[in-house]
């Protein structure tokens, strides 16, 4: 552990406030073992714990993970419905560990499309997470989520409430419509990492992600360390933000 804060530390004194994760490379990581899809979404569930965990632990803010996009309804049957069984066991983990942990968890995406079971371990989090602090760990799960399918939504939230006479469109600006997103209330992403090798967003947070840091690694994963985060974070130490601006120094 202290050579990893020493990596950290080497690049700079504080971690991103809040972390992105494309979690990608599930189920290659276990075809290239032999192995049915499913263990790697299960080994994968394993890691998004022990990421978690040590996110909270160096000081970040907010993890959000992309858990199950809109379009991850067109793999089997039998693979989806592992999947949301182990989202089953982490809502169940949660109700009983958020408070004691400090964590405070919400869900992106529409989940009117998942079982009522699931929709109703969701709210049960939502409530316990309600009663606890702001400034608590803030942990993001995407399901079934797109970004595009996330504006849409945002966008219809506003029509409505135009066409109800509560908004006008000319107050329509980015501030408002932030507020109209899924993840409203949290600060955007400052670095986002995708392992698995691939070099794209696969629609994820496309509004909040503008000036998001991005990092790509190989690892899959279901092998992503801990190790893993310190080299993100100390390569999004090295780099100079400048949003736009020019620096003058």
């Amino acid at each position: 552990m202290s050579e990893q804060k020493n990596l950290i530390n080497a690049a700079g004194p504080e971690p991103p406030r809040h972390i992105a994760i494309i979690m990608d490379g599930n189920g290659r990581w276990a075809t290239r073992r032999g192995l049915p899809r499913t263990v790697g979404h299960k080994v994968g569930a394993e890691t998004l714990r022990r990421i978690q965990a040590y996110c909270h632990k160096i000081g970040v803010r907010s993890l959000t993970v992309y858990a199950f996009s809109t379009e991850n309804w067109k793999r089997s049957k039998d693979e989806v419905n592992f999947i949301m069984g182990l989202f089953r066991t982490y809502l169940l983990e949660a109700i009983e560990s958020l408070e004691r942990d400090h964590v405070r968890l919400r869900f992106f995406g529409d989940m009117s499309a998942v079982s009522p079971e699931l929709q109703s371990l969701a709210h049960q989090t939502d409530e316990i997470s309600e009663r606890l602090p702001e400034d608590y760990f803030h942990a993001n799960v995407c399901l079934n989520y797109g970004g595009r399918d996330e504006i849409i939504r945002a966008a219809r939230r506003f029509a409505s409430d135009c066409a109800a006479g509560k908004r006008r469109p000319d107050e329509l600006d980015e501030n408002l419509f932030a507020n109209l997103l899924d993840t409203a209330g949290l600060p955007d992403p400052d670095i986002l990492i995708r392992p698995g090798g691939e070099l794209r967003l696969s629609n994820f947070l496309i509004w909040q992600c503008a000036y998001t840091e991005f990092y790509f690694t190989d690892t899959l994963w279901p092998d992503f360390t801990e190790s893993e985060i310190d080299r993100a974070i100390a390569a999004y130490q090295k780099r100079e933000r400048r949003f736009g601006g020019v620096n003058n120094k």
